[in-house]
């Protein structure tokens, strides 16, 4: 089952559970992919739903620590409980040693030799971590790697 699929069956379920909040969010993924479909024509693949998910991650970490700097606890309660909605939807996340296993590799088949060629290690990385790593925490990693 497509991951565009189990987001709709998701939602009807939530329906029908009467689960207002989850039912909520998985409706303001639906019409952010409805949004993307319909602005670029297109059909969207689970990549696509996955780098549409990981936007909206940064968008809810974005607002939680605003509303927690503001001293709006409820409403970083609701950003919370959507992001956790959300992480259901992506792909298993790597572990601290793959993703360093990973950066090794880039850094070995680049020939990256110091924090210029940071841009050249992403290029390889982004497409084989995306959705399975925070990329911000990846880039503090290449960075510590091409430091040494």
């Amino acid at each position: 089952m497509s991951l565009k699929q189990q987001i709709s069956d998701d939602m009807k379920a939530a329906m029908r559970a009467k689960d207002a909040a989850r039912l909520g969010a998985i409706r303001l993924l639906l019409a952010a992919m409805k949004q993307r479909e319909v602005d670029e024509r297109i059909e969207l693949s689970d990549a696509d739903v996955v780098s549409i998910i990981e936007k909206m991650l940064k968008q809810r970490r974005d607002s939680i620590s605003q509303y927690e700097a503001a001293g709006r606890q409820e409403l970083a309660d609701v950003e919370k409980f959507e992001m956790g909605v959300l992480q259901t939807y992506m792909p298993q996340q790597l572990g601290e040693a793959e993703i360093n296993a990973a950066i090794v590799e880039a850094v070995a088949a680049t020939g990256a030799a110091g924090p210029q060629d940071m841009g050249k290690v992403m290029g390889v990385l982004k497409p084989k971590l995306a959705g399975r790593a925070d990329m911000g925490k990846v880039s503090a990693l290449i960075k510590a790697q091409l430091a040494k």
